[in-house]
């Protein structure tokens, strides 16, 4: 297995990322109220938005003091987002968030929406994103909060509060990890949902899908998800919920049903 992996298109549902009219409304909520949340907290500069897929996303950043540059390792998701987005001024670059290809200290902000957990090394993308970050730089990490999370083989590390606090601290000064919540409607759609998919699970009585090298569950799980959301999420996307941004807050009361870590780390330590 290696850090990122490199055959999942972008213009097909396979759980690695989420897609507009494909991915369940909650999740595409979950997703954007995300990005308004860093938002919220963005002032003039240039700004890296790490694993921007389609660039749907990331175009939310631009802003006429902003200049917005984003970079993934998919040659097909860059692609698109430069199509879309790219005459809005949306720069985007392929690059592995292991290894960016940007000088040090180039961005005042940066942003890892749902990535980190994407890695089996993840210590190394917090490496890169101090590296090219100014000295009083600034950037925003979302990711699930492991007791909350679902089962996804995209998903290699997860993490709980302390462990991402005590990760981030060893790069930056400055660091704050609170959560992201939604309303009681909004929480029992989701745990609908996983009571659905976990019905389907216990049908590997084996344990099967652990056992076998991570690929083959990857590639089981890319051509099952669609026709899983048809038959679990039948109704749950397009916009027919209801569910929006708005359902989800930021809360510095974490438990462990808390459904994502949101994580701002500023001023980035230098190498002695």
């Amino acid at each position: 297995m290696t850090d990122q992996m490199s055959t999942s298109p972008a213009k097909r549902l396979t759980g690695e990322r989420p897609m507009q009219g494909v991915t369940p409304d909650s999740l595409l909520a979950l997703h954007a109220a995300g990005y308004r949340t860093v938002i919220e907290r963005l002032g003039a500069g240039t700004m890296l938005d790490v694993g921007c897929g389609q660039g749907f996303e990331s175009a939310r950043f631009l802003a006429p003091d902003r200049v917005v540059v984003g970079a993934d390792y998919s040659a097909d998701a860059v692609t698109a987002a430069r199509e879309r987005w790219g005459a809005e001024g949306l720069q985007v670059a392929q690059m592995d968030a292991l290894s960016l290809g940007f000088a040090g200290g180039r961005f005042r902000w940066a942003c890892s929406s749902h990535l980190i957990e994407h890695f089996d090394s993840p210590e190394g993308h917090v490496r890169e994103l101090a590296r090219v970050l100014a000295d009083d730089g600034t950037v925003f990490f979302l990711t699930p909060n492991a007791p909350a999370d679902f089962e996804n083989p995209f998903h290699i590390h997860l993490f709980e509060p302390d462990e991402l606090r005590s990760l981030l601290e060893r790069y930056f000064h400055d660091v704050t990890v609170q959560g992201m919540d939604a309303v009681p409607h909004v929480k029992a759609d989701f745990t609908a949902r996983r009571v659905k998919a976990n019905k389907v699970l216990r049908l590997d009585v084996f344990d099967l899908r652990h056992k076998i090298p991570r690929s083959w569950y990857i590639g089981a799980y890319t051509r099952i998800l669609p026709l899983a959301y048809k038959v679990i999420a039948r109704g749950d996307s397009g916009g027919m919920t209801g569910i929006t941004a708005d359902d989800f807050f930021v809360t510095d009361q974490l438990d462990r049903t808390t459904m994502v870590l949101f994580a701002t780390a500023s001023r980035p330590r230098r190498p002695v």
